[in-house]
């Protein structure tokens, strides 16, 4: 090859191969030594081919396999296309899941952030039913008006009934907060103290708490298992 750089540059002779694409920067330059002397140009990817046919009068878009077989390793076909961009995505996808996971279960384990289901409505619309909620010690965030809180609901003999997610709108850490939810008429009986708060809620992801419960996860593993079935399948032929 002519490292001149002026060697690059098409004459006056020079045909564009294909004019009005990404690729019209490429071109045939020359004249031909016969007459009745042709070219066949194929350029392909993962997404498909484009194909010349090149006379001494003409350039013609057409199909390589008009005019030649290619080996099996360079045929593309339509399936294998439509394989390598699932495959590419639920790939990335399973790493991108994967790390958050991993990262997520680090700070779980050292009490960072907590994860929490929903599972009533007393927050919506804020919070419905199904989110999944993160939380952070109150010792790491004090918690105050305007925040909701995860407190442990007691009955009055001081034994424990659950964990309620509701927002704070009064009271302090000495007497107790006032805390409500936000689709509830009146505040809750209970106004809990630092020690029964577990959490602050920083976050709140929707939805997915609906796919981790036990019904759906009957329907959600077999969907997965026949999806990556029909992948196999796929990449097979």
């Amino acid at each position: 090859m002519n490292e001149d750089k002026d060697a690059m540059v098409p004459s006056e002779n020079a045909r564009a191969l294909f004019p009005g694409s990404e690729s019209e920067d490429m071109w045939i330059d020359g004249v031909p030594d016969f007459t009745d002397a042709n070219v066949l140009i194929t350029i392909s990817n993962v997404i498909g081919e484009k194909t010349v046919f090149i006379t001494p009068n003409r350039i013609v878009e057409s199909k390589a396999s008009l005019f030649v077989e290619a080996p099996p390793e360079r045929v593309v076909a339509g399936n294998k296309i439509w394989y390598t961009r699932v495959n590419s995505a639920v790939k990335i996808t399973g790493y991108v899941l994967a790390a958050v996971l991993l990262t997520f279960s680090a700070m779980s384990v050292s009490g960072v952030i907590k994860a929490r289901i929903v599972l009533t409505g007393s927050m919506s619309p804020t919070i419905n039913p199904g989110d999944i909620i993160l939380t952070v010690p109150p010792a790491k965030m004090t918690p105050k008006k305007g925040d909701v809180v995860a407190y442990t609901g007691r009955r009055f003999d001081g034994g424990s009934v659950g964990i309620f997610s509701h927002r704070i709108i009064g009271g302090d850490a000495q007497t107790g907060f006032i805390v409500k939810g936000d689709a509830n008429p009146t505040p809750d009986v209970q106004h809990p103290k630092i020690p029964d708060i577990t959490g602050v809620v920083i976050y709140t992801i929707p939805f997915i708490g609906k796919i981790l419960t036990p019904r759906a996860l009957i329907v959600l593993v077999p969907l997965i298992f026949g999806f990556w079935l029909v992948l196999d399948a796929l990449k097979g032929e």
